[in-house]
């Protein structure tokens, strides 16, 4: 019964390691097979017309580091 854990213990472990080596070296991310919400053709989970705070500075946060980002580069 205990070698029986510990294989399942070591198989899973094995696959964290796969997933975790396949995202530090391809830097993509987990994603389902149906591709979530954006196949869809929505942006956001909820029916709000209006996004909230925390998603307006987060979207005004990523466009200031884009902006940076181009304004420094140097290619």
């Amino acid at each position: 019964m205990l070698t029986v854990f510990i294989a399942t213990f070591v198989l899973f472990l094995l696959v964290i390691c796969g997933m975790s080596l396949g995202y530090v070296f391809k830097r993509k991310s987990l994603q389902g097979s149906c591709g979530g919400i954006t196949s869809l053709g929505m942006e956001k989970v909820c029916d709000c017309p209006e996004p909230c705070d925390a998603r307006k500075k987060r979207e005004a946060k990523e466009a200031l580091r884009r902006q940076q980002l181009e304004k420094h580069r140097i290619i």
